[in-house]
């Protein structure tokens, strides 16, 4: 099981290292299974990524840009004249429907010391070990409605949208980009599925099959009580026969006059 893993992590840290034109790649499913969701993607953080952008006794972060892929006929530009980055929010974009937001910051990835490989084995510490190899884009569900919520805000994505995603190095001290990925392929959310059309294991019924089978179920008991009513009803019938002969018979006997006995 831990030899699996670290040679899944490896896999994945080994693709980052040699393509130096990467964009955000969304998980690999070994890694994050039932991805995308309805209102969330998980996506690899970039592990050696901007290590050539990297200068010594500086400050850098990273920021992750998401849109709608609509919005990119309108603007893609994450930064301004000036190449500060943009502070835009879910909220001013519509949710990423006018132009990028602003949907995540957290420290660069330390290509030189990744997390652990041999942790991964260890079931109460693989889920620390995967959130350090992985950012899950719209995974909270209260900062858009928190007054008091001051951190950049990664609200949930809407269902059935396609989305791309931008990494963006900043430069803490002089708070300026100093490198950027191109923006990510097209990673669409699940669909909604109507009750009707969700397929049951192991029938894999439809929506009709299942009103069809219904009906059908109906039927045959209906089917089946009358016949069972048609059976109880024969045999009482046949019990109260019995009992109207056996009453006759003894009506008979009583009615028919006895001999007498002649006393000679």
């Amino acid at each position: 099981m831990c030899s699996h893993w670290v040679l899944l992590a490896f896999c994945c840290l080994g693709q980052l290292c040699a393509d130096q034109s990467l964009k955000p790649q969304i998980a690999a499913p070994q890694l994050a299974t039932n991805n995308p969701t309805l209102t969330t993607v998980a996506l690899e953080k970039p592990f050696c990524m901007f290590d050539s952008s990297l200068r010594p006794n500086k400050s850098y972060v990273i920021y992750l840009y998401t849109m709608k892929e609509s919005a990119s006929a309108i603007s893609s530009l994450v930064t301004d004249n000036s190449s500060k980055p943009l502070d835009s929010t879910f909220q001013q974009t519509s949710g990423g429907q006018l132009g990028p937001y602003k949907a995540a910051l957290f420290n660069v990835p330390n290509c030189a010391s990744p997390p652990k490989l041999a942790d991964v084995g260890d079931v109460n510490k693989v889920s620390d070990v995967l959130k350090q190899y992985l950012f899950r884009v719209g995974d909270d569900g209260t900062c858009l409605y928190d007054p008091n919520f001051l951190a950049v805000c990664n609200p949930p994505l809407a269902p059935d949208t396609t989305y791309r995603f931008k990494y963006v190095l900043l430069d803490s001290t002089e708070g300026i980009m100093k490198d950027q990925t191109l923006w990510s392929d097209p990673i669409k959310t699940r669909k909604v599925k109507l009750p009707l059309k969700i397929d049951t294991w192991p029938g894999r019924r439809s929506g009709d099959m299942i009103v069809i089978t219904s009906i059908l179920s109906v039927l045959v008991f209906l089917l089946l009580a009358g016949f069972l009513a048609s059976v109880f009803s024969a045999v009482m019938g046949s019990e109260d026969s019995s009992a109207e002969t056996r009453s006759v018979s003894q009506t008979t006997q009583q009615s028919e006059p006895r001999p007498q006995l002649s006393s000679e």
